[in-house]
């Protein structure tokens, strides 16, 4: 049965595909962000999130017009998808993006629970393993890089993410909600697929985002498996593509390419190294858009 969803930042890169997917799955969903989303069958509110009166708002009101027919006041949300942010760093002033992302962020998860909606999933990010946007040339500290990793970023954008997640695990504690974080990968839309050719050329281009990426219609079925998977409370979750965007195996070629960085556990002959194990294990992920269908010849 399709759930009643509010999706923040849905007009933004990933979001203007995982709406789409998440309304193919039969559910309802009510777009906010600062900039339109040109969809059949979606509202967009233009909210600020990091006013907590617009936040709280935002997620209590009706989603479209056809909701004032009831004339029982808007209906229950069943979850709450929070994808809005500053986006990445060079954006904004630093300090702008870590208020933003941050501030907003305790928002709507304060609004959701104090609101009784019980799932709420949020974007974190690949930048929390510290090395995306770090200064100068950074090593990981293990691979595979697991959920349980020593987060450490450098910059404002990855350090909002990591307080992020703090957050929506205390909120979790404290209302026995449902909060999943995804760190996302970098993202992939459909028609980027033709830049494989320079990332395979150009291995060392790939080392911030850890040889790994997400296909944005796979992360629509990430969102979708989290609303669909009750009762784990607070939990962080890798969301990214099955395999490394390299020509070798993923042992040699990171012996290769990031030769100071130990690998600590096996690894499957093209896992990324950003490990997606916990949701295919946990959520039952599958894989539907590998790069190598999309590699131009």
């Amino acid at each position: 049965m399709g759930k009643r969803i509010v999706f923040t930042g849905g007009s933004g890169k990933a979001g203007r595909h995982v709406v789409p997917y998440l309304l193919d799955q039969g559910h309802e969903v009510f777009n906010i962000d600062l900039q339109p989303l040109d969809y059949p069958g979606v509202n967009t509110l233009s909210a600020d999130l990091t006013d907590s009166g617009e936040a709280f708002n935002a997620l209590s009101m009706h989603f479209r017009f056809e909701g004032l027919a009831s004339g029982n006041g808007p209906a229950p949300v069943d979850a709450v998808v929070h994808f809005a942010a500053v986006p990445r760093i060079l954006l904004k002033p630093d300090n702008v993006t870590f208020q933003a992302n941050t501030v907003s962020t305790y928002n709507v998860i304060e609004a959701a629970v104090k609101l009784g909606i019980r799932k709420i999933i949020i974007a974190s990010s690949e930048t929390t393993y510290g090395v995306c946007f770090a200064e100068g040339d950074k090593d990981y500290h293990r691979f595979p890089l697991e959920e349980d990793y020593d987060v450490d970023p450098m910059d404002s954008y990855g350090l909002s993410k990591v307080v992020n997640e703090k957050t929506a695990r205390a909120f979790a504690m404290r209302s026995g909600a449902d909060i999943y974080a995804l760190r996302i990968g970098n993202v992939i839309e459909p028609h980027e697929y033709p830049n494989f050719k320079a990332f395979l050329a150009n291995p060392a281009s790939r080392k911030r985002n850890a040889w790994s990426y997400i296909d944005a219609r796979d992360l629509g079925q990430i969102v979708d498996l989290c609303i669909a998977k009750d009762g784990l409370g607070f939990e962080v979750f890798n969301a990214v593509n099955d395999t490394i965007t390299a020509d070798e195996p993923t042992k040699e070629f990171l012996a290769k390419w990031a030769p100071n960085t130990p690998i600590v556990k096996d690894m499957e002959a093209n896992e990324a190294p950003i490990s997606n194990r916990k949701i295919r294990d946990v959520l039952g992920f599958v894989e539907q858009h590998n790069w190598r269908k999309y590699l131009p010849r």
